[in-house]
């Protein structure tokens, strides 16, 4: 069974820095959360008369949160593309060795825009920027050179296709292998499925004619991460890894919200979520010595991102692999 370490603030500070000098970068899916304070943040940095101002704090929170983590992936990109002034705030705030990894925005990555209120008149409509390299560069790359090196991955998640869009995962993975045929090369690509059945050899073997990384993730409908990280090939496809915790196999995400929320604390330990993680951590370290590994937690894995992270560091730097030779 997975422990339950107690949170301790500078254990989690010293073993992802350990850690990160060795190759494997841990952070969070966002850092905006209430529920951190007192364990990550302290209250009197955002005290506006007299009291926690929840604007302040999160307005300036990522400087604080970039004092302990090496990384984090910023979710908001997804929503609309990033803006100079975003993307000034994101990097400004942190330092130079701090790596920020960006969600590619939905107008490149859904092929339809699905039946939510925030796409208006294009819900239900096929989307024309899906996969549109030009649009991709231009609007998604070009705000982002100037912090090309601080750009952790680039994230291209898409979310689940239904027959109606790609009646065939080698669909997909054609018009995913012309897209990434046009792009501008040097920036490090991550691609996340929520498709079990198109995580398929040729899928594997495309991305690595690219130097893309896979991103195996947690998620309701998707194989555990340690049961993705033994396809054949999932682990080859770049000179990077990347993985996200977000969710427990088989459980919705409204789900975790309910249970989890306000994410002060680690409530429920997933142990196929860490056992993965660390064997990607691992074997990627093994098998590509001196390349990086990004290793992404969020709040509805297990309730707390900080305490899941400390839990997986704390595991992996007393392995055999990680641990300094005598």
């Amino acid at each position: 069974m997975a422990s339950q370490a107690p949170f301790d603030l500078e254990q989690l500070r010293s073993s992802t820095k350990a850690l990160a000098e060795r190759g494997a970068l841990f952070g969070a899916s966002s850092w905006r959360y209430m529920g951190w304070m007192g364990k990550l943040y302290q209250e009197s940095r955002y005290v506006f008369r007299g009291k926690v101002s929840e604007t302040r704090f999160k307005r300036s929170c990522l400087a604080e949160y970039a004092e302990t983590l090496p990384t984090v992936s910023v979710d908001a990109a997804y929503y609309q593309y990033p803006t100079l002034k975003q993307l000034d705030e994101w990097f400004g705030e942190t330092p130079e060795s701090f790596l920020v990894s960006l969600k590619v925005t939905d107008e490149i990555t859904l092929k339809r825009f699905p039946n939510l209120p925030r796409f208006g008149q294009r819900a239900g409509r096929l989307n024309p920027g899906f996969l549109d390299a030009d649009l991709f560069r231009d609007r998604f790359l070009k705000p982002c050179e100037p912090w090309r090196s601080r750009v952790g991955v680039l994230i291209m998640e898409f979310s689940r296709f239904h027959k109606t869009e790609f009646e065939r995962g080698r669909d997909f993975v054609v018009a995913l292998d012309r897209f990434l045929e046009r792009i501008p090369a040097g920036w490090r690509i991550g691609v996340e499925l929520r498709n079990p059945g198109f995580l398929h050899p040729d899928y594997f073997a495309m991305l690595k004619r690219h130097q893309v990384a896979h991103v195996f993730n947690s998620w309701e409908a998707m194989p555990p991460v340690a049961e993705q990280a033994n396809l054949p090939g999932a682990l080859d496809t770049a000179d990077f890894g990347v993985a996200r915790l977000l969710l427990k196999p088989g459980r919705r995400y409204e789900e975790a919200v309910k249970m989890f929320s306000p994410y002060d604390r680690l409530r429920e330990p997933c142990e196929n979520a860490r056992r993965g993680a660390i064997a990607i951590v691992c074997r990627k370290r093994a098998s590509k010595p001196g390349s990086m590994t990004f290793i992404y937690a969020g709040n509805r894995l297990e309730g707390n991102s900080l305490e899941t992270i400390q839990n997986i560091a704390s595991e992996i730097l007393e392995s055999a692999e990680f641990k300094p030779s005598s």
